[in-house]
């Protein structure tokens, strides 16, 4: 099964490095001569340097997420964007929309299942209408005619916003090679996607391979410069991309 290995693998790599070194944490020193401060203030300085604490011990795995965002930053920018660029430069605007449509219509299966599994009922029935409508007078998804000429927009679900719609937690962050920011539900939960993508049922592995791959480059091509724009102003990247994504996922799953 496409994914398995890699997710073997990274639950290993969880259960032997999730554990806070929290010897690690250094308390900053107070020169209790030059203190003429009140309670409040020693309150609000006791506050903010338990907090500091406490985000230590929710991140647990904060140095390889450091370099594996940094990783990241280097594939992205020396691999990925130019393959994209160049893409777009010989590929027309429109042929890449229409194979970006194609490729979120084949993952009807996906969005249908969660939509149900949140009891979004309404949502699920205008998915599959979307699918019925796109499939046939859309020639199999490459036109999003339910959209553009009925009005009836995608409802994009995943397990991960089904498990954080039914109250479970997000749990540590995790920053994924080649995807980027995650947390612990979210990385588990494209397991089950993966079972509802049919993609990884297609016969071929260099097609249920090179597929995903040519999918990420030709949607990549579609958002290019979206990267540097977002991140311009971040003093250390893994944490702002990390608050970016989480703040996404809430919004996600709070919709």
């Amino acid at each position: 099964m496409l994914f398995k290995k890699s997710y073997i693998i990274l639950i290993l790599f969880i259960l032997f490095t999730g554990c806070t070194n929290e010897k690690n944490i250094t308390k900053p020193s107070i020169n209790t001569q030059k203190i003429t401060t009140n309670d409040n203030e020693m309150d609000e300085f006791s506050d903010e340097f338990s907090e500091d604490i406490k985000k230590t011990k929710d991140d647990p795995l904060k140095q390889y997420n450091i370099i594996m965002t940094d990783f990241n930053d280097a594939f992205y920018t020396n691999i990925f964007k130019p393959l994209a660029t160049g893409y777009a430069t010989i590929t027309p605007l429109e042929v890449r929309k229409s194979v970006q449509n194609f490729f979120h219509n084949i993952l009807f299966p996906l969005r249908f299942v969660n939509n149900i599994l949140q009891t979004k009922f309404k949502n699920a029935t205008e998915e599959t209408s979307r699918f019925i409508i796109n499939s046939t007078i859309g020639f199999l998804g490459f036109f999003d005619i339910a959209k553009n000429e009925f009005k009836i927009k995608p409802h994009n679900e995943d397990f991960g916003q089904t498990l954080g719609y039914w109250g479970v937690k997000s749990g540590y962050p995790i920053v994924l090679p080649f995807l980027g920011p995650s947390n612990m539900r979210d990385m588990l939960s494209q397991y089950p996607d993966a079972y509802l993508n049919p993609i990884n049922y297609h016969k071929n592995s260099n097609v249920k391979t090179l597929l995903p791959i040519y999918k990420n480059i030709n949607n990549g091509s579609l958002t290019l410069d979206k990267y540097e724009t977002l991140t311009k102003d971040a003093i250390k990247l893994y944490p702002f991309l990390q608050d970016v994504y989480e703040q996404h996922r809430t919004k996600l799953i709070k919709e």
